[in-house]
C-alpha cells in the first residue's frame, strides 16, 4: 500500500474511531504546517462522515522556536481576547477536535527553562477555564501523531529515511497495517474495557508498586474512583477515543495519599526538553524530593509550574509491558506513544470523569474528594518488565494486579 493510502487510512481512523464524526458536526484539526498532506485527508474524511464544517488550525514548530529565541517573555505570555474567544466559541458549540502532534522533543533545548516555564504558566492560567471541555469529556477530542523531520531523526538517528521509518512505526502502532483497522480498534477497545471493569469490581483502596529500579510507591484510591479505558463519551453520549494509539486503563490518585519513591522507565519529552533517568519522592501526596540525570532543571520547572498541584498525582494508568508499542522496541520520545508502552502516572490534573459524579462537581467538591486540580497534566512512564503492582482492598486483603510487568 502506498504512503498516501496509509495516511488516508490513519485519517479515517481518527475521524471514525477517534472523534466519531457524525452528520452536522463541526470539526477542528490542529496540525503542523509540514503535515498538510494529513490535514487534507482529515478534512476529506470528516466531510465524508457528514461534517458540515472543517476548520484547520495550523502551527509551526520552527516559528515557535523563533518566538522563544527572540520574543520577550511578556509578549509570548500574552493571550489576546480574540484567541480566547475563538477557542471558547468552538468548544461551546460542541466542536470535535483532532490534534496532530509531531514536535521535535528537543526543539527548545537551547532555551532557558525559566522562560519556557514563565510562558507556559502564564498561558495556562489564561486558558485554564477551557480545560474543562476536554478534562470533563464535554466535547469529543483525539490526539494522533505524524512525523516531523526533527522528531523522526531523534527516533531513528541512523536511518537513511527517518521520516518514512517513523511513518511506518506510527501505522503499525495505530493498527493502520491491520487487514481491517476499524475492527482491530474495536476489538482492542473491548479488551481494555473488560480490564477496566475488573479493576472497578475490585474497588481497591491502594496500589503498591515495586520493581528492581528501586520503585516502592503506594498510591491511595478514593472511594468512588472509576477505572476507564480507551473509549469514553461526550456530554451528548457520543463515543470517542482520546488517544490513538491507546493501550491503557486509567483512574485518578488520592492527591493526599501517595507515599514512597518512583523511578522513571523511559525519557519524558516535555516543553521542548527531554527529561531522563529521574525519580520522584512523595510524602502525603506531594513530591518532596527529586533528581534527574538528564534535564533536572526542566523537571524542576515542570514540578514548579502550578504550585503544589503540579507536585501531586492526577492520573494512574496501567499498561502491560507486553503491548504492541513496547514490543516494537522503539523509543518514540513522544508521550502519546511511550505512555502506551508502559504503566504511567501523571503529575497535575486528574480527569474528573474518573470519580463518581466528578464531571458535575464544583472545584470545592472536587477538593473534598481529593481530586487534584491543576493547569498541568504531564504523564511520565514507570512501567518495567519486572514491575509488580499489588492491589490492597478496603478490608486489607491483597490481590496481585501486575506481575513482571503484565496483567497478573
Amino acid at each position: 500500500m502506498k504512503l498516501q493510502d496509509k495516511i488516508k487510512q490513519l485519517a479515517e481512523l481518527a475521524v471514525k474511531i477517534g472523534v466519531n464524526v457524525l452528520p452536522g458536526d463541526t470539526v477542528e484539526v490542529n496540525v503542523p504546517v509540514e503535515r498538510a498532506d494529513l490535514a487534507r485527508e482529515l478534512a476529506a474524511e470528516a466531510y465524508k462522515a457528514g461534517a458540515h464544517k472543517v476548520i484547520i488550525t495550523w502551527y509551526d514548530d520552527f516559528k515557535n522556536l523563533l518566538d522563544y529565541t527572540y520574543s520577550p517573555t511578556e509578549v509570548m505570555s500574552e493571550v489576546h481576547q480574540f484567541e480566547f474567544d475563538k477557542n471558547e466559541t468552538l468548544l461551546k458549540s460542541g466542536v470535535k477536535q483532532i490534534f496532530v502532534k509531531s514536535t521535535d522533543p528537543e526543539l527548545l533545548k537551547s532555551i532557558d527553562p525559566e522562560k519556557i516555564q514563565a510562558v507556559t504558566q502564564a498561558r495556562s492560567e489564561k486558558l485554564h477555564s477551557l480545560m474543562k471541555y476536554r478534562m470533563n469529556d464535554i466535547t469529543s477530542w483525539t490526539i494522533i501523531s505524524a512525523p516531523s523531520e526533527g522528531w523522526a531523526k531523534k527516533v531513528f538517528p541512523d536511518s537513511e529515511d527517518p521520516v518514512a521509518d517513523l511513518w511506518e512505526a506510527i501505522f503499525e502502532t495505530t493498527r493502520v497495517n491491520k487487514e481491517d483497522p476499524v475492527k482491530s480498534w474495536n476489538d482492542n477497545i473491548n479488551l481494555l474495557v473488560e480490564k477496566a471493569k475488573w479493576m472497578n469490581e475490585q474497588n481497591f483502596s491502594h496500589l503498591h508498586y515495586t520493581n528492581s529500579k528501586g520503585t516502592d510507591l503506594t498510591i491511595g484510591l478514593q472511594e468512588g474512583h472509576i477505572w476507564r479505558a480507551a473509549s469514553t463519551q461526550n456530554i451528548k453520549g457520543e463515543a470517542f477515543v482520546p488517544n490513538m494509539p491507546t493501550e491503557e486503563v486509567y483512574t485518578l490518585a488520592d492527591k493526599y495519599d501517595v507515599n514512597g519513591r518512583v523511578y522513571s522507565a523511559k525519557p519524558l519529552a516535555n516543553a521542548g526538553n527531554v527529561i531522563d533517568d529521574f525519580w520522584l519522592e512523595f510524602k502525603d501526596g506531594k513530591v518532596v524530593d527529586f533528581d534527574a540525570k538528564v534535564g533536572k532543571e526542566a523537571l524542576k520547572s515542570l514540578l514548579d509550574r502550578d504550585g503544589d498541584n503540579s507536585k501531586r498525582l492526577g492520573e494512574v494508568a496501567l499498561v502491560p509491558h507486553d503491548s504492541p508499542i513496547s514490543n516494537s522496541n522503539i523509543l518514540f520520545f513522544n508521550t502519546l506513544f511511550d505512555e502506551n508502552a508502559s504503566c504511567h502516572l501523571a503529575v497535575g490534573a486528574a480527569y474528573p470523569t474518573t470519580i463518581e459524579g466528578g464531571e458535575n462537581m464544583s472545584e470545592e467538591e472536587l477538593e473534598e474528594h481529593h481530586v487534584n486540580q491543576s493547569k498541568v497534566h504531564a504523564d511520565f512512564m514507570v512501567g518495567t518488565k519486572d514491575l509488580d503492582i499489588v492491589g490492597i482492598k478496603r478490608d486489607g486483603s491483597k490481590v496481585q494486579v501486575f506481575k513482571d510487568g503484565n496483567w497478573a
